[in-house]
């Protein structure tokens, strides 16, 4: 077994080189980030306490009562449909890993975060992706799907808010596809770790579909990617201690700490959603203001969820040598090859908060000159 080599976190650990003095980052997928003084202010003096006398033991590999508890009332199941993991990534790893039957195949999203396509291909299952074109607002096309459906198939995923794009996907048409994936016992999972954060009509969690399995984080929505701490709802209990068996072996379990902080952020989610709603609304209106539908260059598509968005060179050309030149003038961004269209590139818009004006008015100068450099370039006659 041999993973292809992870180009989205290849890249993303660019900004701790010293190669390139990154003043001004874009590649992250989450919203504004918290310390940890903020996160215990949100429950008084009291927990902070309490917080201080957790023994740093094992906690179950299930995760704890009290966090189950908590990801359930939010997620409108029982702490029993709920598995605590290592971040989404290892939520992912766990499903794939209990999915990869020999002949089997699975049904995901092109493009897509990139383990979507890299952990099937790794343990064995034949990948059929579905394609979320830009022409089409990167909607799923469910006729499509339907088409890839075979009595192989073991698993459909959806991911919304889609990343890298932002596309959400429609309330009834999830219904839709989930209820033709249970007619024929195929395993519908929903990946939604950019869950509650729309930019139109809000969307229910997908939990409250019966067959479903669920993927949510820590790190997306809830803004705290360094707890490194995911879940997994899936009312089917067979499947739920299998992903239980499996992190036995990857991860054991989370570490006492971590998971106590992700108790009081998951009881506190409202400020935190807060904050995230008005940091990512204020940015989107900037990138608005900034990129207009007409400009020559840039093509994009306003995302309807999520913190990021998947703009696109409209001559087609490769993105990777932009997002260099913007790496050697302090600016990242993702280059779509990470992502295997390489005419795009995704710019994150949850993390900054003062300076995104300024942040993004330097990115805008940089493409910008880019082309007019570019264009000088190919008006010079050779003689």
């Amino acid at each position: 077994m041999r993973f292809e080599p992870f180009l989205l976190d290849q890249w993303i650990e660019r900004k701790f080189s010293t190669d390139w003095p990154i003043v001004h980052d874009f590649t992250a997928s989450s919203g504004p980030t918290w310390t940890l003084r903020e996160l215990l202010e949100l429950a008084g003096e009291q927990a902070k306490e309490r917080f201080l006398e957790t023994a740093v033991s094992y906690p179950s590999a299930a995760g704890s009562l009290d966090l189950r508890t908590a990801i359930a009332d939010v997620e409108g199941v029982t702490p029993d449909d709920v598995q605590v993991v290592t971040g989404a990534q290892e939520a992912l790893l766990a499903i794939f890993f209990t999915a990869a039957k020999p002949g089997a195949n699975v049904i995901l999203p092109q493009p897509g975060f990139p383990p979507f396509l890299a952990l099937p291909k790794g343990f064995g299952l034949e990948v059929r992706p579905y394609h979320l074109r830009r022409e089409n607002r990167f909607e799923i096309d469910l006729a499509e799907i339907e088409r890839l459906v075979d009595d192989r198939t073991a698993m459909v995923l959806v991911n919304s808010p889609h990343n890298p794009s932002g596309m959400v996907f429609p309330e009834a048409s999830r219904r839709a596809l989930h209820d033709f994936c249970a007619g024929r016992g195929i395993q519908f999972v929903c990946d939604q770790v950019f869950h509650p954060h729309y930019y139109g009509d809000d969307v229910s969690t997908a939990a409250t579909l019966p067959n479903a399995t669920v993927v949510g984080d820590f790190s997306k929505a809830l803004c705290l990617p360094g707890l490194r701490i995911g879940w997994i709802v899936d009312r089917d209990h067979d499947r739920l201690e299998q992903y239980r068996e499996a992190r036995m072996y990857f991860t054991i379990s989370n570490g006492p700490l971590t998971e106590w902080l992700a108790t009081l952020a998951m009881r506190h989610r409202e400020a935190i959603d807060a904050r995230a709603r008005a940091v990512s609304r204020a940015n989107l209106r900037v990138i608005e203001s900034m990129w207009p539908a007409d400009n020559e260059e840039i093509g994009w598509v306003p995302p309807r969820g999520g913190f990021t968005i998947f703009p696109w060179l409209r001559d087609g050309s490769d993105t990777r040598r932009l997002c260099e030149r913007l790496g050697e003038r302090g600016i990242l961004a993702v280059p779509g090859d990470c992502f295997g269209i390489p005419s795009h590139f995704r710019v994150g818009f949850g993390t900054e908060r003062e300076r995104f004006t300024e942040a993004f008015d330097r990115l805008r100068q940089e493409i910008d000159t880019f082309f007019a450099e570019r264009r000088q370039r190919s008006a010079v006659v050779v003689p």
